[in-house]
């Protein structure tokens, strides 16, 4: 493999950095002690569906864009709606539940060991509201945090991931993007960041056809890798 050469680190963060079914799991049992677990895994099935279903629609033209805050609300809804709660206190909980969302174990001391030679930016569909509350719950580290809320779109929408390149004024190909999620490594591919895979147990995982610049199984890894690859820090200069 050639020489990786690249100025930032762009982290998605939804399942790449912390567990999203998690946290949603936990809301929904919060909701009512009493689920036994198939429901609260059926439940948040219908939460994981409406959100995927909905945000299409948005990228698809056939509603106009909400933020995620607002796609988490009518998400508790349908979920509360479904195990016969019907208190609103305890919806609006279930609602934040998707803020509270627990680290991979390697996620707080993996992005320490990367911003210590790299800028980090994360990259999420997380309204910025949402984004600012799931960082601090999970302790998460940045140079700079951007919210797909910024291009009133959602990923894999380009106009997404052109965020990170404005911000960071540097070409796409000097851009890694990380993510659990193939899907959105082929659209920052598509628009010609770097791409680095990293295995989580809620990824989308690559199909044969893929062909992204490296492989992780854990932030330590990549970490490991980009070393070998990129020891300079953005804007490093040598006498």
């Amino acid at each position: 493999m050639s020489q990786l050469e690249i100025d930032a680190v762009v982290f998605d963060v939804l399942g790449t950095l912390v567990d999203e079914p998690a946290g949603i799991r936990n809301g929904i049992r919060a909701l009512d002690p009493s689920l036994d677990s198939s429901t609260v895994e059926q439940l948040l099935s219908l939460w994981q569906q409406h959100i995927e279903r909905e945000q299409r629609r948005v990228l698809d033209g056939g509603r106009t864009y909400l933020t995620s805050d607002a796609l988490d609300e009518e998400a508790a809804r349908l979920v509360a709606e479904a195990a016969g709660v019907g208190d609103p206190a305890a919806v609006a909980a279930l609602a934040r539940s998707g803020r509270r969302l627990p680290p991979w174990r390697d996620t707080v001391t993996g992005l320490a060991r990367l911003a210590e030679r790299h800028p980090l930016i994360g990259l999420s569909n997380a309204s910025r509201t949402a984004l600012l509350e799931v960082n601090a719950h999970a302790g998460l580290r940045w140079h700079q945090a951007l919210s797909a809320e910024d291009a009133r779109t959602y990923k894999p929408d380009p106009a997404v991931y052109q965020l990170a390149v404005t911000v960071s004024a540097r070409p796409p190909e000097r851009l890694l993007m990380v993510a659990t999620h193939a899907w959105d490594l082929r659209a920052a591919q598509a628009l010609g960041l770097r791409t680095a895979y990293v295995t989580r147990p809620v990824s989308d995982p690559p199909i044969a056809a893929d062909q992204f610049d490296l492989y992780a199984d854990g932030l330590d890894d990549l970490a490991d890798q980009l070393d070998k690859d990129n020891p300079s820090l953005l804007g490093r200069t040598t006498s």
